[in-house]
């Protein structure tokens, strides 16, 4: 399909693949030396809609103290249970590939999956996810809450550019979801 939408994950993680400390902490993110916003805003006005896991909408509500960050965005939060939508927010429950087709061919910007990696498991596994920018920080975390999850996936990417900000090195890969790796 020519014209679709590109579902683009868009997340930070340690040198060695984590996304968080087991107790969801990203302390060790914010010692990092970045620049500006480091790319965040160039990036953020390139999507209209925002996809989460619940897990991750829970952290958001806990951290940023009632400020939902997404609030001009169209925002959808998969979880595995049934939720009240609410003014930021449509939760989902149902068929992520129906519901990433129809959304894909729906008129807009990119959309953002923000997080988290069960959900991003889900989106690698029906193969849904067109690019990844991954930032990396220059920390080794040693253990937490992976990027990936041990599986078989055997997904190939196209590297499409290398940014760098301060500390932090920005990958952008394109994924190749018409060739997997035997």
């Amino acid at each position: 399909m020519e014209n679709q939408r590109s579902l683009v994950l868009y997340i930070a993680a340690s040198l060695d693949g984590y996304i968080a400390r087991n107790d969801e902490s990203l302390d060790w993110l914010f010692k990092v030396e970045g620049e500006g916003d480091n790319g965040y805003k160039s990036f953020y006005d390139t999507v209209d809609t925002i996809l989460m896991g619940r897990k991750t909408y829970d952290w958001i509500i806990l951290h940023e103290k009632g400020n939902f960050p997404y609030i001009n965005k169209e925002c959808y939060v998969f979880s595995r249970t049934a939720m009240e939508n609410n003014e930021n927010v449509t939760f989902f429950n149902g068929d992520i590939a129906e519901f990433m087709h129809e959304l894909k061919t729906k008129a807009g910007k990119a959309i953002w999956l923000v997080g988290g990696g069960e959900l991003l498991h889900s989106f690698l596994k029906e193969k849904l996810l067109d690019e990844i920018i991954i930032t990396l920080a220059p920390v080794v975390i040693g253990k937490g809450i992976p990027l990936f999850k041990e599986d078989e996936l055997g997904i190939e990417l196209t590297l499409k550019d290398i940014r760098r900000f301060n500390q932090f090195a920005e990958l952008h890969y394109k994924v190749n979801n018409n060739q997997r790796m035997k």
